[in-house]
């Protein structure tokens, strides 16, 4: 799973998470980009599970650029327990992602199985994607 070396500060507040994404919306790496359409939060298991998918549908051809990062911690209090005593263990890392930022891209295979790969990958994310082709983009 992905999760940080280290972090300055073992918990963090949720905040908010508003507005589109102004950096981190365009293609840089590869030839298609699979982008975010709604702003949510991508676990690292969730992130994985798609990078393997797109391995998977690939057949391990071409290059798989995840463009997202889990680095914000998400506590949780252990289940029955009563109210109170503080915040909970962290549980899971998670990367905040906005509307409009580009979540993967890959280089190196034909339009087609990209288009493929991405469709069985934006399964398995929590939120609408889009395809994203680089020839339309120029």
């Amino acid at each position: 799973m992905l999760m940080p070396k280290k972090t300055k500060y073992r918990k963090q507040m949720r905040g908010k998470n508003r507005g589109i994404s102004t950096r981190g919306y365009e293609l840089n790496f590869g030839e298609f980009g699979l982008k975010a359409v709604d702003s949510g939060y991508l676990t690292s298991r969730q992130i994985e599970a798609a990078r393997r998918a797109i391995t998977g549908t690939t057949k391990r051809g071409g290059k798989v650029y995840i463009r997202v990062f889990p680095d914000r911690p998400v506590t949780k209090k252990p289940l029955e327990v009563r109210m109170g005593k503080g915040k909970g263990a962290v549980d899971q890392y998670t990367a905040r992602v906005k509307r409009g930022k580009m979540l993967f891209e890959l280089a190196g295979v034909e339009m087609n199985v990209a288009k493929e790969a991405f469709r069985i990958a934006a399964a398995k994310l929590p939120m609408k994607t889009v395809f994203i082709n680089g020839e339309e983009q120029l």
